[in-house]
């Protein structure tokens, strides 16, 4: 009997168009959309020198981040402005894995993302007591805390204080003729193939359809029996998962990690991305990660006195013209011939 009410709630929040919000349409068209996508992806491999795809594999990362931010806030409505603490762990999880224990960097990164999904739950249980800008102030701690915590000296010996744990690029395996930055692009797209079709597997599941109930009426959510405080645990650990993957990704691509490159801006920069991309979709990651590598040089190359005037200016500018972020507005514009047809 629960099942059914829930189902008739998650129909009555469903969209008029018969998708929800944030999810790609499964129809021949969105197919070939995706095969283009990837084969210009590949594309790049070939094309690109290798900071241009040492970059892209940063963007990369940072999308992964954002994927995971916008399970949490677009679609559970939970605020978080720590997940750089959590980014910051994943990264120094594979670093400590890879430099003292000698494991791969294709095993240390996904063992990071354990470790993140780990602390993202235990912080989660305490934390999502509070609710909104409360539980925004709680992340917020955790952001300003982090770096301090990583230079403690009792740590010290597997986080290298101040100093950080410098890392070694791999090298692509059997022989393949491709440079590392090629071969850590290529890594990087799979392991983004990986974690967009978990979050769309999720999203579309039940416990997909929870989240956005609870979100959009939590008190109506419990009424028909679903768990809202599980549901958020899991949430906050899933989203804490995919940052500590991307932080291991980003400390692999940089081969570096210290506290000070994990600051409470680098919290705020992934919320503006994906406030910018798109808060409630998956598709919107991509483009707030590109916001977040490519707009602050951009900035600088307009403005060498004030780059981050030219930044806000941009950023005020996307949100004010573009409230749904750019896949938002791209998404609507989409769908405008369709709807002057009817």
């Amino acid at each position: 009997m629960q099942m059914d009410k829930q189902s008739q709630l998650v129909d009555t929040d469903a969209p008029a168009s018969g998708t929800f919000r944030g999810l790609p349409r499964r129809d021949g068209r969105a197919i070939w959309v995706r095969a283009i996508v990837i084969a210009l992806a590949l594309a790049l491999t070939a094309v690109l020198s290798d900071f241009r795809l040492f970059q892209a594999t940063m963007v990369l990362a940072y999308a992964i981040a954002l994927i995971g931010l916008n399970i949490l806030t677009g679609f559970s409505g939970q605020i978080s402005l720590g997940h750089g603490a959590f980014f910051a762990l994943g990264a120094y999880a594979t670093a400590i894995l890879m430099g003292h224990f000698e494991m791969p960097y294709w095993i240390a990164i996904p063992v990071g993302g354990i470790v993140g999904f780990a602390a993202g739950y235990a912080f989660g249980r305490p934390a999502l007591r509070l609710s909104g800008i409360y539980l925004g102030l709680a992340t917020f701690a955790l952001a300003v805390a982090t770096p301090q915590l990583l230079k403690f000296h009792g740590v010290e010996e597997w986080t290298g204080g101040v100093q950080g744990i410098f890392l070694t690029k791999p090298s692509a395996p059997l022989g393949l003729p491709l440079s590392d930055d090629q071969w850590l692009y290529l890594y990087a797209l799979v392991l983004v193939g990986i974690i967009y079709w978990i979050a769309h597997s999720l999203l579309e599941s039940g416990t997909g359809r929870a989240l956005r109930s609870i979100r959009d009426n939590a008190l109506a959510a419990e009424a028909i029996g679903i768990d809202s405080r599980h549901h958020k645990f899991m949430a906050f650990g899933i989203s804490a998962a995919f940052a500590a993957v991307a932080g291991g990704l980003a400390a692999t691509a940089v081969q570096f990690v210290s506290p000070d490159a994990y600051d409470l801006f680098l919290s705020v920069s992934l919320l503006v991305g994906a406030v910018v991309g798109g808060i409630s979709t998956l598709n919107g990651a991509v483009i707030g990660a590109l916001f977040i590598v490519y707009v602050p040089t951009l900035a600088d190359s307009i403005s060498k006195s004030a780059p981050w005037a030219v930044y806000g200016v941009v950023m005020i500018l996307l949100v004010y013209l573009m409230p749904e972020g750019i896949a938002g507005a791209i998404r609507k514009a989409s769908r405008a011939p369709v709807s002057g047809r009817h």
